[in-house]
């Protein structure tokens, strides 16, 4: 294995991170620290990078007050000979977040920065400088890429456990050292109010930490701002994400259990005095642009996008999808005539001309929903399809027309190393896709990893649609529904692309880091 080493990085998030961290530390976890009465911004929600590329990076940082980010990089723990990064004015209508492009940057080098906010009316009253470290695309192929991915977080009322230490599973996926972070959707669940307490089944209590916004489902655009804030609240993920550059998507519970674009929340649901889904979705997408360092969503817009792909260098290509924005009503599925399906037509031929062009060794496809698993939605008191299997394991209906359009591209253009990887259904499986087994056989054979959740109820494995053939080769999941994370059932994966032999191995790992099962595809098959 040829993936790269760096041995500095350990020991600046030991010492100085360590040390931030009490600094940083939001005042729900603890008193506020003593130079806070000097007026000092504080950055107390710690530091994020994402969307790396080859040569630049996005820094993102909240503070406490009106305050100018500056950002600092250096290509040594020391910090010698510093450059320096002058951000934007964080203010109100940003929630005080915001973001810094780093350009220029060396292709494949450990980068550490750090970052500074100063009161806007004098620059020397600067708070404590946050810390953080990423790693930046390599050029060359031998230096391989290992990256993480999982989903789904303080869903079904389990939120930040101090009795088992927070969300723990963040620092097992730190320590394998990750290029960076795939978060497949359901960052926050926004239609999931967090209580103090919930009775356990053994009788035990769990407790949660709490906030006023997480009191009730979020309708503001104060509210959907306070449901990002929540996790952030969390210790572990925020040393995570000083140390992991992250690649975010989203999925419903951003918004609203199973929303489409167009929906109105029937009379009945009195948690909502705002009605319109689309309404929902606009607060929910500038909030979700202002609490995660994307390139085409900025911070106090509710425009741009979420779908787009990430070049990581030879080896991999990442295809981020947004299943949610562009999709038609959920429906029964068994339409014969579907242009609009999931990804609306648009995206699909924007995913089909992106995977054309790229000349990575693997095409990760980043969905936030599964494709043969079956996830029915029944909120609209009627039993519809939520993804794209609607359960007819016979010929392409609905939703399944277009991911069929997809996939016959795909052979027929003779694409290379594509590989699906999603969460939403909170367990975790392998799947293998055959036209030999398959009603609908126009494609090559494929693979689907789902992994989550990471801080959320656990759920029993979904049906299988036969339509595209899959063959479930592994799962873990529990029997009961909505298993909470005291008992166990919190997932994430792995992928490593070897920089000698171009080998994927992904490893489904538990909330520890134990590996439960290993799969090793070869490079340059246009299907296996």
């Amino acid at each position: 294995m040829s993936h790269r080493s760096f041995p500095g990085r350990r020991a600046v998030l030991r010492g100085s991170l360590a040390a931030s961290a009490a600094l940083t530390l939001p005042t729900a976890l603890g008193a506020a620290p003593a130079f806070a009465r000097s007026g000092r911004p504080l950055a107390r929600w710690g530091v994020q990078t994402g969307d790396v590329t080859r040569d630049s990076g996005l820094v993102w940082v909240r503070s406490d007050r009106p305050a100018r980010m500056i950002v600092e990089t250096s290509a040594t723990e020391s910090f010698r000979d510093p450059r320096r990064w002058h951000g934007p004015l964080l203010g109100p209508d940003t929630d005080f977040t915001g973001t810094t492009r780093l350009r220029g940057l060396p292709p494949g080098e450990q980068i550490h920065y750090r970052v500074l906010l100063t009161d806007p009316d004098d620059p020397r009253r600067t708070g404590e400088p946050v810390d953080g470290t990423f790693r930046t695309v390599p050029a060359r192929r031998r230096d391989g890429v290992r990256f993480v991915w999982s989903g789904d977080l303080a869903g079904q009322g389990w939120g930040i456990n101090p009795d088992l230490g927070g969300y723990r599973i963040f620092d097992a996926m730190a320590r394998l050292d990750p290029d960076f972070f795939l978060f497949s959707g359901d960052t926050i669940y926004a239609d999931g109010p967090i209580p103090e307490t919930a009775a356990l089944p053994d009788g035990s209590v769990w407790r949660n930490i709490t906030t006023e916004e997480k009191s009730k489902v979020a309708e503001t655009l104060a509210e959907f701002r306070g449901n990002f804030r929540y996790n952030l609240l969390d210790e572990n993920l925020r040393r995570f994400n000083a140390q992991v550059p992250s690649i975010v998507q989203w999925d419903d519970h951003e918004v609203r259990n199973n929303w489409y674009p167009g929906q109105r929340i029937a009379d009945t649901d009195t948690r909502y005095t705002e009605k319109s889904v689309d309404v929902l979705a606009a607060r929910a997408r500038r909030a979700f642009g202002e609490y995660f360092p994307m390139s085409t969503l900025r911070p106090g817009e509710s425009e741009g996008r979420v779908h787009r792909v990430l070049r990581q260098g030879p080896l991999l290509d990442v295809f981020v999808l947004d299943m949610r924005t562009y999709r038609n009503a959920n429906s029964a599925g068994d339409q014969t005539v579907d242009p609009q399906g999931i990804l609306g037509r648009e995206q699909l031929e924007w995913l089909k001309q992106e995977l054309a062009r790229s000349r990575a060794v693997w095409k990760v496809i980043a969905a936030d929903m599964p494709i043969g698993l079956v996830v029915p939605d029944t909120t609209e008191g009627r039993q519809n399809v939520e993804a794209v299997a609607q359960g007819d394991p016979g010929a392409p209906l609905g939703r399944e027309l277009q991911i069929a359009e997809l996939l016959r591209f795909v052979k027929h253009r003779r694409i290379t190393g594509t590989v699906w990887l999603t969460a939403d259904v909170h367990h975790t499986s392998a799947q293998h896709y055959q036209p030999s087994r398959a009603a609908f056989g126009d494609f090559e054979p494929f693979w689907e990893f789902v992994s989550g959740p990471l801080n959320a109820g656990a759920f029993p494995a979904s049906a299988l649609d036969d339509t595209f053939g899959p063959e479930r080769v592994w799962v873990k999941a529990p029997t009961a529904s909505n298993v909470s994370p005291a008992g166990g059932y919190q997932f994430f994966g792995e992928v490593d692309i070897d920089g000698d032999s171009g080998e994927l191995t992904v490893r489904m790992r538990e909330q520890d880091g134990t590996v439960l099962f290993t799969k090793t595809l070869q490079p340059g098959l246009v299907g296996q």
